[in-house]
């Protein structure tokens, strides 16, 4: 731990302008970032009186090894500047909203030919409208079955629709009229187009317009006396009243808001967020958030409205629970990102105020839930390490758990993965994965991936000043070749610098942290094998253990019996769990590198067929093995594929398929 006095700031050395500062650790990492209106105020009240700080403040500040800053013009700029560092570092003490569930999205695929509306969750996509969140899917899809009546848009995925084209026969929902089947041309692109514009408008909340249209359609066919296709416009409006009776009005028809509320305690906080159009209540959506400093509300607010809209839709106006600290300047950036004003308030009186109340006591109720199932979690996470630590003889808590696991086929395509568990819980940003170079077996390739591992985190180390000595003769060399092979979700490591955090970004190398405990997939031997890496290199603080599938068997490196663990053990489910995310990784990298070759291998014999004209036959065809069916009039469909491109495409996978084929035999 850090003494703050031996990096504070020089007196006079900070300037009193607006700004953005950073603390990094000892190696570098930027562990918290933060803005002032004066960085020489606001860095001095970390240093004045370290006593009187926030706990987890003096946590961050014994945490550091040096602060630096950047002087910006103006509080917008120091707004923007410290999104953009929170982005980028994802530090460890900032303030971050996680949803505590994964909500429903009503979405409309408008970047495709056909849209399509369907029920998505995660991450957004380029080219389509989403409507909500929603807390529950069978509500959209309750909504959804009563639009299609009136708006009958797409909703099967891609295979369904291209097989309905090629049979020419729609499916279900186009014989009963809750589908226009452009997938057999009953409409046109441009007609199933309008439809799903006008599905959207309807959900954006211009309803009116739409229910209006139906009842004079309604009348004009009634005086006519065409009484079924007035019945049919009638069931249609009484479709699209249900839809909107399932939306709640809270406000004017003409308000559109998204409604922040919070509730909190000394350790955690949960927010809560009601998103209205057109008077209705559209959506919701809960996070939880650990409350690292000592924030006021106003500072959860503004930390919020920055991770919430630094990429997203923003309404015209935001109705808050409390007022950010900088609140013209968080519009300003608001209504800067969005293009048009953003009005930022908390409401005092009426309707608005009524409705903050309600979501207040959601985000009450959420917090209370989110405790409940913490506790449990936690309670139940600490039992499995326990277990883990008595069953191996551990002297603490493995906390940082790291298993490996090898993948190939006869021999073929060899990959290995790592997966990292912290505190019980995948750290999916530290998954690692490598290309075994030696084909020697399950053995020789768990001893070969530990030692690139290890020798890299040596070298770090060495680098950083943590080791002593200097580095083994061949530790350059050897995490060179380490870093060739190794694959991750991070960014990697810089091999003419060997350090393991980036001076420029502050981001952490592929392998800077040791765990407490190795685990690989495997029995005495890979354990032996792990343990021997380990030895070589002359790392004698991190525990290894194998897990064996046949019997669930822990098998430490030199015992001649396995340590039994109950089939109810915490400790054996952790340990199944990180041994099967750790298999699933490694196949997952196994087969896209196996498919990734045998398309390559495929398709690059044939002579004037670039990377664009073989990308576009797989989209056109969706795989490799419905391309080999294919016969040259099919393949000549696809554009820029002339007949002798495709006489070559068909005689290369023929060639391809009996090569596999005569394979197959000698093995």
């Amino acid at each position: 731990m850090a003494d703050p006095a031996t990096y504070r700031p020089a007196p006079g050395a900070i300037p009193e302008s607006p700004g953005v500062y950073r603390f990094r650790d000892p190696g570098g990492r930027v562990i918290y970032v933060g803005k002032a209106k004066s960085l020489r105020q606001r860095l001095n009240s970390y240093f004045a009186d370290f006593a009187g700080l926030h706990p987890r403040t003096q946590t961050m500040l014994t945490s550091a090894a040096g602060v630096d800053w950047t002087v910006v013009g103006t509080e917008v700029e120091a707004l923007q500047l410290e999104y953009s560092w929170i982005k980028e570092f994802d530090p460890r003490f900032n303030v971050k909203y996680r949803d505590d569930k994964s909500y429903p999205y009503l979405a409309v695929t408008m970047g495709e030919e056909f849209p399509r509306v369907q029920v998505l969750r995660g991450a957004k996509r380029k080219g389509t409208r989403y409507f909500g969140p929603y807390s529950h899917a069978w509500a959209i899809r309750e909504t959804v079955d009563l639009l299609l009546r009136v708006f009958p848009v797409r909703t099967c995925s891609a295979g369904v629709f291209r097989r309905a084209g090629q049979i020419g026969r729609p499916c279900l929902l186009g014989y009963i009229d809750k589908c226009s089947a452009p997938c057999v041309g009953r409409v046109t692109p441009e007609e199933h187009r309008a439809l799903a514009e006008d599905f959207c408008d309807f959900m954006a909340g211009n309803t009116g317009r739409f229910i209006k249209r139906l009842e004079r359609a309604m009348r004009d066919a009634a005086a006519v006396e065409e009484y079924e296709r007035a019945a049919r416009l009638r069931d249609d409006i009484q479709a699209l009243q249900r839809a909107l009776e399932k939306q709640t009005v809270v406000l004017g028809d003409d308000t559109d808001c998204d409604v922040i509320a919070l509730a909190e305690d000394a350790l955690e906080a949960a927010v809560q967020v009601f998103y209205v159009r057109g008077g209705r209540i559209r959506g919701q959506r809960g996070w939880v958030v650990d409350k690292v400093e000592d924030s006021t509300p106003g500072d959860l607010v503004e930390h919020f409205l920055l991770q919430m809209y630094g990429e997203g839709a923003i309404p015209r106006e935001i109705l808050v629970a409390a007022e950010p600290p900088d609140t013209d300047a968080l519009a300003e950036l608001l209504t800067e990102q969005r293009g048009a004003r953003v009005d930022l308030r908390v409401p005092r009186r009426g309707d608005k105020k009524s409705l903050m109340e309600t979501v207040e006591r959601n985000a009450k109720e959420s917090l209370a839930q989110h405790k409940l199932r913490r506790a449990s979690d936690l309670t139940t996470r600490s039992r499995a390490l326990q277990e883990i630590a008595d069953a191996l003889g551990l002297d603490q808590a493995p906390l940082r758990v790291e298993c490996y696991d090898v993948s190939h086929i006869q021999g073929t395509d060899v990959v290995a993965s790592m997966v990292v568990f912290e505190d019980g819980l995948a750290r999916k940003s530290e998954y690692r994965r490598f290309a075994i170079k030696s084909a020697e077996g399950d053995v020789a390739s768990i001893h070969e991936v530990i030692s690139r591992r290890f020798k890299r985190y040596l070298e770090e180390r060495s680098a950083t000043g943590e080791l002593g000595a200097e580095p083994a003769p061949d530790a350059t060399a050897s995490a060179a070749s380490a870093a060739d092979g190794a694959e991750g979700e991070g960014e990697g490591a810089d091999p003419r610098t060997g350090m393991p955090i980036d001076p420029d970004t502050g981001r952490p190398r592929k392998f800077a942290y040791p765990p407490n405990l190795v685990v690989v997939d495997g029995g005495p031997a890979q354990a032996a094998a792990a343990q021997r890496a380990l030895d070589e290199l002359g790392v004698d603080d991190v525990a290894v253990c194998g897990l064996a599938k046949r019997l669930e068997e822990v098998w430490l490196p030199g015992d001649d019996q396995p340590v039994i663990l109950p089939r109810s053990s915490e400790g054996l489910y952790l340990l199944q769990r990180v041994r099967d995310e750790a298999h699933r990784f490694a196949i997952t990298y196994h087969r896209s590198k196996r498919s990734r070759a045998v398309k390559e291998s495929a398709l690059d014999e044939v002579p004037g067929l670039g990377p664009a004209r073989r990308q576009a036959l797989l989209r056109h065809f969706g795989s490799l093995k419905r391309l080999r069916e294919a016969g040259v009039a099919e393949i000549c469909e696809v554009p820029g594929i002339g007949p002798a491109t495709a006489e070559a495409i068909v005689a290369a996978l023929s060639g391809a398929r009996d090569a596999d084929r005569e394979k197959a035999v000698s093995d």
